[in-house]
Parts: C-alpha cells; sequence; structure tokens
C-alpha cells in the first residue's frame, strides 16, 4: 500500500504527532484502542519547502546545486525528531519546457477516456502537442497550468460542439495548431475568430 501526504509541511502540528508514531512503531492505534497496521506501507510525503531556490536555477540545472540551501529551510520547518524518522528525501530537478510533451500525451489520454463513451477518437498532431506544452508551461508553476489550459482551449470547445452536433457520436476529431491557437476539424477555437455556424440540416 501507498499513503500520500501532499504538501506535508501545511499539516496540523497533531498530524506530525501521528506520523512519529507510525513511522517509529509501524502502526497507528486511535483512541478507542483500534489498531492499523503500517508495516508494509511506503508513506510518500511531498513539500514546496525550498522551492524558491529551485526556481532561481536555470532551466536544465541540476538540484543538488541547491540541495543545502534547500535543506536548510526543510530543518528550519519540520522537528528532528520528525525528520530523523524519513528514510530518504528526495530533492526533484525544476520542471523543463522539454518535459511538458509526455505531461501533454497524459492528460489527453484522461480526456480521450472521457469520450470513449460517444466511440470518439481525438487525434493530436505535433503543432497541436506543442502549442498545448508552450501554453501549458510556467518556469515558476511547472505544469500547472496545462490543466486549465487543457479545460478551456480544448475540453471546453469539444464539449459545446457536441452540443451543437457539429461533433457527432463516433466521429475521429483531427486537432491541430497556428499562432493563434488550436484549431479542431479545421476549426479555430480562438476566441476572437468568426463565430461558427450550424448548418441547416447537419443536426
Amino acid at each position: 500500500q501507498v499513503v500520500l501526504f501532499d504538501e506535508i509541511e501545511k499539516a496540523h502540528p497533531d498530524v506530525f504527532n501521528v506520523l512519529l508514531q507510525v513511522l517509529d512503531d509501524g502502526r497507528l492505534t486511535d483512541g478507542q484502542g483500534r489498531t492499523v497496521d503500517f508495516k508494509n506501507t511506503l508513506i510518500i510525503m511531498t513539500s514546496n519547502l525550498g522551492s524558491e531556490f529551485l526556481v532561481m536555477q536555470k532551466e536544465g540545472e541540476d538540484s543538488s546545486a541547491v540541495h543545502s540551501e534547500v535543506m536548510q529551510v526543510v530543518r528550519a520547518h519540520f522537528r528532528p525528531e520528525f525528520l530523523n524518522r524519513v528514510d530518504e528525501i528526495i530533492l526533484f530537478n525544476r520542471l523543463r519546457r522539454e518535459d511538458m510533451g509526455a505531461i501533454v500525451d497524459i492528460q489527453v489520454k484522461r480526456l480521450q477516456k472521457l469520450l470513449e463513451d460517444r466511440k470518439i477518437t481525438l487525434r493530436l498532431d505535433a503543432k497541436a502537442r506543442d502549442w498545448l506544452a508552450t501554453k501549458g508551461y510556467d518556469p515558476t508553476y511547472g505544469a500547472r497550468p496545462l490543466k486549465r489550459v487543457m479545460q478551456k482551449e480544448l475540453q471546453d470547445t469539444l464539449a459545446e460542439r457536441l452540443l451543437a452536433g457539429e461533433i457527432i457520436d463516433g466521429a475521429s476529431v483531427e486537432v491541430s495548431a497556428d499562432a493563434s491557437g488550436l484549431i479542431i476539424d479545421g476549426k479555430s477555437t480562438h476566441r476572437h475568430a468568426a463565430p461558427l455556424l450550424r448548418t441547416v440540416g447537419n443536426a
């Protein structure tokens, strides 16, 4: 089993008291005497502490260059008895723009999963993939903006055209891009493009 604590530095102090028991004894006992065994559990905790040092790095620079600065912030925040029970602290490198293509692929697969019930196939060419990767990347926040870009520029547009009958069940949807934005089945998604007209008899 895997237990994930995301942004552990934001947790209430009482959470760390509980974690000390788990990390020390491999089990947790609640106020009613019930015990949960954690001996075969992998506990992962993420944190953004020290991220300001990573942001200042040049793209592609190894995180080991700021390891001591980050660990200084970590030690100042967490109690020594807590850190001493953590087996390993891994410092990830800053996300690079060139890594974004793989993340776009993951998000597109998730969107494709949503379209499976309607047997709609989504096909993105290299231009669309690169456009999403560029718009969804931020040097400070990494890939966080990508989800919003995917929602606004691709998923919402697909939903609108499905409701309008412009995309039907079983269709194969081709997605490309130009300087103004995505192009779905030859029609721009740019907000300032000419409004889409529904042809009579195509409903």
